[in-house]
């Protein structure tokens, strides 16, 4: 890695992004020395690991005010990476968090640092703002000791202050910015091979911190995407299809026309109205709605939905086979003792961020800015570059701190949208999509089938394995477990309903099938589920959170009482580790399932905010109580039928058990992402309670006594 200072008059020919000038970047940021870092970062790609090497990790400002401004194009949609860049940069800095600034997924000023998916922020992008103030650290202590003539090993940084202590000199950060003759050396510095902190010397990292701007949301000054405003911003809305596989034959907007302040775009088959409200909008629209004509062809529905992805499954690029030929697996299966075989099933669910979709669009001068809420601003950036035809430098993609994404916010459709009504009617446009089109045309949890079965000898080990997924995807596919003879296979099908990424992607389908299995073939063995599963577990720690979760929830003293049961279940994904107990209670008359008591262990190498990755593991497993017990699109004549918070059932208050969290550090180990792998183990924990409670095995989401 190489570290410079610029000053002004370096910035010239930076590239600074899309529709950035230079001299609306040092508007923004103010008189000062800005640090460029370069190594290998993710890019925008879906394989976040092929980084395009010499792009632009990180840059980070040190203002003549004191203000410290970091860049990265990461966005927080609520998981708390605005805190984390924060207090690893405080950490490098030694400066107050307070003194940090951050600038996300702006992609005028911010590098593509592949999005905010897969866990990938811990692991990846925190270490390259690490990195890039670490190198500041280094080169602000050689300004110090040359304004001060003492070597470098002299001068210590703390709160934001260089300080020689022999001499009693000090100096804060904004008076060594403000240094010319420090600039004039910096511009020309090289600093390579800067380490960071170790976990043992963290004083910001690893504690306990305050959240930045906690105030604003907490009183509701904060501004989501929703809350846009631009300058003689009107506001739109869309004409949807009545159902899926739905084409516009015509359509009559002489009604809306005719509505006090309303324009009609019409491009195509996309039609929306704009008027000086949402609500004046979407009453427009209704009009338009009431005269347009469509064709329909047929579509499948939710009680055809598994048998529909079998007859349409297919290979996909993750077939794949581990341990030994198919050939052989049937010759173990041939000679198992015992063989359990079982088939699970996954309903399509839907994110339900807080805030649905949303985007403000802005032209000018044939340039658009958009402001909307997106996981991937580089990807949004090129979506609506090439809706239009327009250059890169003419698209600028702004996220503000966004309302909930879980995966679920990938695509830049409503960018384009707000894009394309903007366009049309002169004046900044805001689309807000309600509830009812976030439930039916954003994209969902893939639903699955998975098949598998497993060998037992006499003995009762497990001799073979065989477990084939449909449409779910590869994630988790492996099994952990120490098994002579494997085969896995992904498979691909004409799901018909729009699919994409969720919290975990595929693991929470795949873990569920497997861990369920395990189960099932632990009572066919006669074994106890933890025995059966530590006797074949040799990942040190996978092993490790499987017992401590199980000696936290008392698996052994567990109750015997009728109805009342436990169950466990562990996983592994974006390389942490992650164990779970659940306690259900069954009311066979009712047949219902009342959740008693969860606990979880979970473990993701060096713990560097306790605070946030304790509410992140609560998070999880709330959205996995969702998954396990209650969600489930219901689909009919491409109508969605359950579209509103009133008929589609996401957890409750009330329904959130006593939870008993235990995050197992390891500073002895590389920090990874927390945000997805917690929530793996929570269905199939709960569907293991219910057979030791009732005898009755659940194998589809959401589960039931059915």
């Amino acid at each position: 890695m190489s570290a410079r200072l610029h000053t002004a008059d370096d910035l010239g020919d930076m590239g600074l992004g899309a529709g950035m000038t230079r001299r609306s970047f040092l508007q923004l940021l103010g008189a000062g020395l800005l640090v460029t870092t370069y190594s290998a970062v993710a890019s925008g790609a879906a394989d976040p690991g092929a980084a395009p090497e010499g792009s632009v990790a990180a840059r980070l400002h040190v203002g003549e005010d004191g203000v410290i401004t970091v860049m990265t194009g990461k966005v927080d949609v609520g998981q708390g990476a605005r805190k984390q860049f924060t207090m690893a940069a405080a950490e490098e800095l030694r400066a107050p968090m307070d003194s940090i600034r951050l600038i996300l997924g702006d992609t005028g000023l911010t590098p593509d640092d592949g999005g905010t998916f897969g866990s990938r922020t811990t692991p990846s992008n925190i270490p390259d703002v690490r990195r890039a103030c670490a190198a500041a650290r280094e080169l602000l202590t050689q300004g110090a000791a040359r304004r001060w003539n003492v070597t470098a090993g002299e001068v210590t940084l703390s709160d934001g202050y260089a300080a020689h202590a022999a001499t009693g000199e000090r100096a804060s950060y904004a008076e060594l910015a403000a240094d010319k003759d420090i600039a004039a050396s910096f511009r020309a510095g090289q600093d390579d091979g800067v380490a960071v902190t170790s976990v043992d010397e963290w004083e910001v990292l690893g504690g306990l911190a305050p959240r930045p701007a906690i105030r604003d949301l907490v009183t509701g000054a904060h501004k989501f995407p929703s809350d846009v405003s631009r300058p003689g911003m009107l506001y739109g809305s869309v004409l949807r299809a009545p159902r899926y596989l739905s084409d516009l034959v015509g359509v009559d907007t002489a009604s809306a026309e005719g509505m006090e302040g309303v324009q009609v775009v019409v491009d195509g088959d996309f039609v929306a109205c704009v008027a000086p409200t949402s609500h004046a909008a979407r009453k427009a629209v209704a009009q338009v709605a009431a005269g347009a004509t469509w064709t329909h062809e047929p579509h499948t529905n939710s009680g055809d939905l598994f048998a529909h992805l079998k007859q349409t499954s297919r290979a996909s690029d993750g077939r794949r086979s581990r341990g030994t030929s198919a050939g052989s697996t049937d010759a173990a299966f041939a000679d198992a003792a015992r063989v359990v075989e079982a088939t699970y099933e996954v309903a399509y669910i839907q994110h339900v961020p807080m805030e649905p979709r949303a985007a403000v669009a802005e032209w000018a001068d044939g340039r658009v800015t958009v402001w909307t809420g997106s996981q991937v601003p580089t990807r949004v950036h090129g979506q609506v570059a090439e809706a239009f035809g327009l250059p890169a430098d003419s698209v600028r993609v702004i996220v503000p701190d966004t309302g909930g994404g879980f995966g679920g916010k990938h695509s830049g459709e409503t960018a384009i949208e707000a894009a394309r009504m903007a366009k049309a009617v002169g004046v900044p446009v805001s689309l807000r999509w309600t509830r009812e089109e976030e439930f039916t045309w954003a994209y969902f949890r893939p639903s699955a089938v998975i098949e598998g079965r497993g060998g037992l000898d006499e003995n009762g080990s497990l001799a073979a394995w065989e477990f084939e997924t449909t449409n779910a995807g590869g994630s988790a596919l492996d099994t952990p477990y120490d098994v002579p003879n494997v085969v896995t296979r992904s498979l691909d099908a004409d799901g018909p309903l729009r699919q994409g990424s969720y919290r975990a992607l595929g693991s929470t389908a795949n873990v569920f099938a497997r861990e369920s299995l395990m189960d099932e073939l632990a009572h066919a063995a006669g074994q106890d589920p933890l025995a059966f599963r530590l006797a074949r577990l040799s990942h040190e720690r996978l092993r490790a959170v499987l017992e401590d979760v199980a000696e936290r929830a008392d698996w052994a003293g567990r109750s015997r009482t009728p109805g009342v049961g436990m169950g466990l279940a562990c996983g592994t994904e974006k390389g942490s580790y992650v164990a779970a107990c659940a306690e259900v209670v069954v009311d066979e008359e009712r047949r219902g399932i009342d959740l008693r008591h969860i606990w979880q262990t979970f473990e993701c190498g060096a713990i560097q905010d306790p605070v946030n990755l304790d509410a992140q593991v609560r998070g999880c497993i709330i959205m996995g109580l969702g998954g396990a017990l209650t969600e489930a699109m219901a689909f009919e004549d491409g109508r969605i039928l359950n579209a509103s918070l009133h008929q589609y059932r996401v957890p409750r208050f009330t329904d959130v058990p006593p939870m008993s969290i235990h995050l197992l550090n390891r500073p002895d180990l590389p920090s990874v992402g927390a945000g997805e792998t917690p929530i793996v183990a929570v269905a199939p924990a709960i569907a293991n309670a219910i057979f030791d409670a009732a005898g009755v095995r659940s194998r589809s989401m959401p589960l039931s006594l059915a």
